[in-house]
């Protein structure tokens, strides 16, 4: 999702005064919990109970072959585009969860595709609580939908990852409604291309966080529509926003409500 902020580039370390602490993991840790628990999103061969959603595109067109499997990856590709122009990409699980934890290993790869704006460097993210995509209209460039934020060091600097961004909605940061589109977390910045691991806990629109390791970065709750209405569930997808990306694993364990 995009940053508009022209300091996104430069994370504030101190993220006590965020509203968000790191902190040791209080749930059992999920490498605890029986492999057969998790459901595999991502099947490791092809993309099966995965629908693509491109702005200035209908439902299903998977716009230049951007999101495919490759080596047993799930691959955000843009080797087919010679310029981006406002295409932002999505790609729909096919059911809805509300109370579940969810965990991904990813890196970043390669060089942007020509056209894509600064803040997408690196850039892609989950969007949890999605609107249904059969709802988006063609030219609406993101769902409505919390964006647990995956972004990649730039080499120099703090950059760091599980950032949040509001498309269509707000929530309760720190206690207190808040309409900001970009909420700066404190994650932990992750330069080259090495692999990550991050972890979401979501139940329903009482309690999210987002996981690295055995750390919670953030927790926020009420998660809501902009209009105010209450967001309990949704769509997970993950994003083409002009950064290529490989995901090694997608796999979510279902939480009792």
């Amino acid at each position: 999702m995009s940053i508009h902020s022209p300091f996104h580039f430069t994370l504030l370390p101190i993220i006590v005064a965020l509203g968000c602490q790191l902190s040791p993991a209080e749930e059992a840790p999920a490498k605890d919990v029986a492999k057969s628990d998790w459901i595999q999103l991502f099947n490791g061969k092809d993309l099966d109970g995965w629908t693509p959603k491109f702005a200035k595109h209908e439902l299903g067109v998977n716009f230049r072959d951007t999101f495919k499997v490759v080596d047993g990856l799930l691959t955000v590709d843009y080797s087919n585009w010679d310029k981006f122009d406002g295409e932002f990409g999505h790609l729909f699980y096919k059911t809805p969860y509300s109370n579940y934890r969810l965990r991904s290993t990813y890196r970043f790869v390669g060089e942007q595709v020509k056209g894509g704006p600064g803040w997408a460097l690196r850039n892609n993210g989950f969007m949890i609580h999605c609107q249904d995509p059969k709802t988006m209209t063609k030219n609406q460039d993101f769902p409505n939908s919390i964006e647990v934020q995956l972004l990649g060091g730039l080499g120099k600097g703090e950059r760091g990852t599980l950032n949040i961004c509001t498309p269509g909605t707000q929530l309760f940061w720190d206690g207190k409604l808040t309409k900001k589109h970009v909420i700066e977390t404190g994650g932990p910045t992750f330069n080259g291309d090495q692999w990550v691991t991050v972890e979401i806990e979501v139940h329903g629109d009482k309690s999210i966080k987002h996981i690295v390791g055995d750390t919670i970065v953030c927790e926020y709750s009420k998660p809501q529509l902009d209009d105010g209405s209450p967001l309990t569930g949704g769509y997970i997808s993950i994003q083409a926003e002009t950064a290529p990306i490989e995901f090694k694993s997608i796999e979510l364990l279902p939480l009792k409500e």
